[in-house]
């Protein structure tokens, strides 16, 4: 099995990116599911129903998030209704929405998706060490297909969790610094690890952000609009190739991709 992971989709340049290259990309690297960070999608921060139902449409399978993932107010309702829409999973219990999904697509095997977020440098949540252990023991009950966005900021963190879910996951792979690693392997039990996916957005930025508003913040310390930035646009992400009987990944190959 074949799937691509996207990094943190910024804003409508990202989501630009998403609908124009997904098709060939699918076609090129024979992708049959496709995972997408879309906690940045709306204007840069958060997600809403609307821009759900594009990505959804864009050919994206299920949408991970992060710590912007209550950016938008309507996204409470989001959670709540559409299943394949996930916040991290080591919220506290009550907290609306869910943190992982087992889709089944067509005559595919069972993909299940797990959303964690750190905790160093990050906002304090539950421990993700402990709720990864019980959660992928429970996932594999129902698929061998395991694939982890870990949306945090300290790559040993990241390092971490997938040493310690290596053999127990498909794939592991870091998101939010927005910054593509080149750490790409499959570790010694099976499992695919990337750092950080990087970014599907405007590369001529801070991050996504317009440049100078970012730079006066730096210089003054005040309060600035951090615009969505336009120019060269990327697709960022990696592909994970699956065994679909054992759930041990045969490869990882980061990609980067040009809006032309």
């Amino acid at each position: 099995m074949k799937l691509l992971f996207i990094g943190d989709i910024v804003g409508e340049p990202g989501r630009r990116v998403v609908r124009d290259l997904l098709p060939r990309l699918r076609d090129e690297h024979s992708l049959e599911f496709v995972i997408a960070n879309g906690e940045n999608s709306a204007g840069g921060r958060g997600i809403t129903g609307p821009i759900a139902a594009e990505l959804f449409a864009a050919g994206v399978d299920v949408i991970t998030t992060g710590d912007h993932v209550w950016d938008q107010r309507e996204v409470v309702t989001l959670l709540e209704q559409q299943p394949r829409v996930l916040r991290p999973a080591n919220y506290p219990p009550g907290v609306p929405g869910a943190g992982s999904v087992i889709w089944k697509k067509g005559s595919l095997p069972p993909v299940a998706v797990l959303n964690l977020q750190g905790r160093t440098f990050m906002p304090s949540l539950e421990n993700p060490f402990v709720l990864a252990t019980s959660e992928v023991e429970r996932l594999r009950l129902e698929t061998p297909i395991v694939f982890v966005d870990f949306h945090a900021e300290a790559t040993s963190e990241k390092i971490a969790i997938g040493r310690m879910l290596d053999g127990k996951v498909s794939a592991l792979i870091g998101t939010h610094t927005h910054v593509q690693t080149a750490d790409e392997q499959v570790f010694p039990g099976g499992t695919a690890y990337l750092s950080d996916a990087g970014f599907t957005g405007p590369h001529d930025s801070v991050l996504g952000r317009e440049i100078e508003p970012v730079i006066k913040r730096f210089l003054t310390g005040l309060p600035q609009r951090f615009g969505v930035a336009s120019g060269r646009v990327l697709l960022q992400g990696a592909v994970v190739d699956i065994d679909p009987s054992t759930g041990r990944a045969r490869s990882i190959r980061r990609i980067s991709e040009p809006l032309n």
